[in-house]
């Protein structure tokens, strides 16, 4: 591909991340590009490259197996400043529990959250849900058919994970825990 292909289509690939909010996949990019999804990754890449090398207040993040245009991580604080932006409510100590739960053991009921964590789930549920870090993935088949969550795209995002394998290991001990208040 020739450098003046090249240009225009970064251009173009820059200007359509930068107009989307939410991530967007390669399949996308490729069908607004007109071009093929395997050339996709090399033209981020070179958009990457392209920001770095101008030391743009800008960057290509890969999250929720899409590409978002996002700002510079070193900026942030100097943004919030600017802004007066307000950093959301932390969530509560079972919120982050019951997210963890979640995260690692989706589809997961309510009932089998509580059974792990020992305790009441259902406040930290609502929140997590209102958050749209949560979501209700379906029922399992099981007497009531009690419904399933899962994390979102929402999740993924704001943890700036690709796709759950991104997901930290869980330590040895932690694994042990986990096996034995499987529910």
């Amino acid at each position: 591909m020739d450098r003046a292909v090249d240009c225009a289509i970064l251009r173009r690939l820059e200007a359509l991340l930068f107009t989307q909010a939410d991530p967007v996949s390669d399949e996308q990019l490729a069908l607004w590009l007109k071009t093929d999804v395997a050339n996709i990754f090399g033209f981020v890449q070179a958009l990457t490259q392209k920001l770095h090398d101008q030391n743009s207040g800008l960057r290509v993040e890969r999250v929720a197996e899409g590409y978002l245009l996002a700002t510079a991580h070193d900026l942030g604080e100097f943004l919030d400043g600017c802004l007066e932006m307000e950093a959301p409510e932390s969530l509560s100590q079972a919120a982050w529990e019951v997210l963890s739960v979640v995260a690692y053991r989706q589809p997961i009921t309510r009932l089998e959250i509580e059974m792990f964590r020992q305790t009441n789930s259902e406040r930290a549920l609502e929140t997590l849900i209102n958050r749209e870090l949560i979501e209700q993935v379906g029922r399992k088949d099981a007497p009531g058919r009690p419904i399933l969550y899962g994390t979102t795209r929402q999740f993924l995002r704001e943890f700036g994970l690709d796709n759950l394998d991104h997901l930290p290991p869980l330590s040895v001990s932690d694994e042990k825990s986990s096996q034995e208040n499987s529910p």
